[in-house]
């Protein structure tokens, strides 16, 4: 059984959304009315493209180049704050990439000077920016603590320089541990390193290596992820991809799940682990999972997505450098950013499938109260396949008590508040849920595929065959409802 079909990071993927017409923020800005919803900047440079990625970012744009990006951002700032709500407020922003912190200080003042100009950020904004080690300096650090970012988190992957190396990253162990100094000397409220497992070659011995040298910093969020090799990358192009090994990369996966509970981390998804603080549990900053689009969230840039209830909305989603420049080039020039050309309208169905997919995999799970409140049925009726999970071992039905709840976080992502206006849902205030047994925690990236419609699905397959990614053609057959 091949245990990685798909990292089911949103629903839907990218490569369903089609060209859409007559669709206009404006009908959907109502979404971001009064508080909980999440603001995103999309920043899509490199110094490199590592060996693995296929996310929409380009290396080699110079100063120059990112400034430009710099003086768009300001005229979709100002065109979305005419339409906003007057009590919209951003409880979350978060600065992705791409490498942020590839651009110099004086352009990250600039974008955090820009951003509180335009945008409607609360006073206690949760503040969140990725980093790479080659690009985390003292100097840039302190700015970030001034700009009152709340949480960093780095692109480690390893420790190891023949990982780092097969894996086409432009840092060494002693670059990352460098950084790892500078930030933990700063004192921000969460700080999280990223690892990868699954390489051809790497052991048991050498991820617990890489895990113990993280030890040492006591990070308070630690991911692991899983290697994928997609189609266009270069390690696809290097010939790697044949090399990766499902039942490896499984194993690898339990020593280092195995690891980081055995030092002091709850594990909150198949790719989250979280550092708890002895009797006082883990707090809401460091445990709560916020996936943007389960409140409203609006996106910055080029290449980030909106999620304004029904209306998912991004640029068309492309992977080469070719491609993502010429995205870039288009937004420069943009005139209009109200009207929509890309995206995706959900039906109630893909709405529902939502809900369960990004509950399923993070615990505490589904709470069935809370489906059936705002859905109007019973989860296990609309989805019979849970059933079979449960006697799989995959799924069962857990009564949590409020102390264990605190360990993952609070209810305010638990509703679906786009779906019926005002319907606030406090589902993590029930005590049943459906929730992954630690063997199907293992297999999330199994499971969640299966629960992709068969609409969906054949977008997906549809724009995969368009773009010559036949290798990367999801496996097994769709859940009915």
């Amino acid at each position: 059984m091949n245990r990685y079909v798909q990292y089911m990071y949103s629903y839907p993927h990218k490569t369903a959304y089609r060209p859409l017409h007559n669709v206009n923020l404006s009908d959907y800005m109502e979404n971001l009315a009064g508080e909980g919803h999440s603001l995103y900047l999309h920043l899509p440079f490199c110094e490199s493209r590592c060996g693995y990625c296929n996310l929409f970012t380009v290396a080699g744009c110079g100063g120059a180049q990112r400034d430009a990006y710099l003086d768009a951002l300001p005229r979709q700032m100002e065109r979305y704050r005419e339409i906003l709500p007057c009590d919209t407020v951003f409880g979350d922003f978060t600065i992705g990439g791409g490498t942020p912190l590839l651009l110099d200080v004086r352009q990250l003042e600039r974008v955090f000077r820009d951003v509180r100009a335009y945008m409607p950020l609360r006073k206690d904004c949760r503040i969140v920016i990725e980093t790479a080690p080659k690009q985390t300096d003292r100097e840039k650090v302190r700015l970030l603590k001034e700009a009152g970012v709340t949480r960093v988190s780095m692109g480690i992957q390893s420790f190891d320089e023949g990982e780092l190396s097969w894996l086409g990253r432009f840092h060494d162990g002693r670059r990352a541990q460098e950084a790892a100094e500078i930030l933990m000397e700063a004192e921000f409220a969460c700080v999280n390193f990223d690892f990868i497992y699954g390489l051809p070659g790497q052991t048991a011995e050498s991820l617990s290596g890489s895990l113990e040298r993280a030890m040492v910093f006591s990070p308070d969020e630690i991911f692991l992820y899983p290697l994928y090799i997609k189609h266009g990358v270069r390690l696809e192009r290097d010939g790697k991809a044949a090399a990766l090994d499902s039942d490896h990369a499984f194993r690898l996966y339990q020593r280092g799940a195995a690891f980081l509970k055995e030092h002091g981390y709850a594990q909150i998804s198949m790719r989250r682990f979280v550092k708890r603080r002895g009797s006082e549990g883990a707090d809401g900053l460091r445990t709560e999972f916020r996936e943007c689009g389960f409140t409203g969230a609006l996106s910055l840039g080029c290449g980030g997505r909106s999620y304004l209830g029904r209306l998912h909305a991004c640029t068309p989603y492309r992977t080469t450098r070719q491609g993502a420049l010429e995205e870039i080039e288009a937004y420069l020039g943009r005139e209009d950013f109200l009207t929509v050309t890309h995206g995706i309208l959900l039906s109630d169905e893909e709405i529902r499938r939502r809900y369960v997919i990004r509950h399923l995999l993070i615990r505490p799970g589904i709470a069935k109260k809370a489906y059936r409140r705002i859905f109007g049925n019973e989860v296990m009726e609309d989805f019979p396949i849970l059933r079979n999970w449960v006697e799989a071992g995959w799924l069962e039905e857990k009564d949590e008590s409020q102390e264990e709840r605190r360990h993952w976080g609070s209810g305010e992502a638990a509703g679906y508040p786009e779906l019926q206006k005002g319907q606030r849902d406090s589902g993590y205030q029930d005590s049943v849920f459906l929730s992954l047994t630690e063997e199907g925690l293992g297999l999330s990236d199994y499971i969640g595929p299966q629960l992709i419609s068969a609409e969906i699905r054949r977008k997906m397959l549809e724009w995969e065959r368009m773009n010559g990614q036949e290798n990367n053609l999801l496996q097994g057959e769709p859940e009915k409802l």
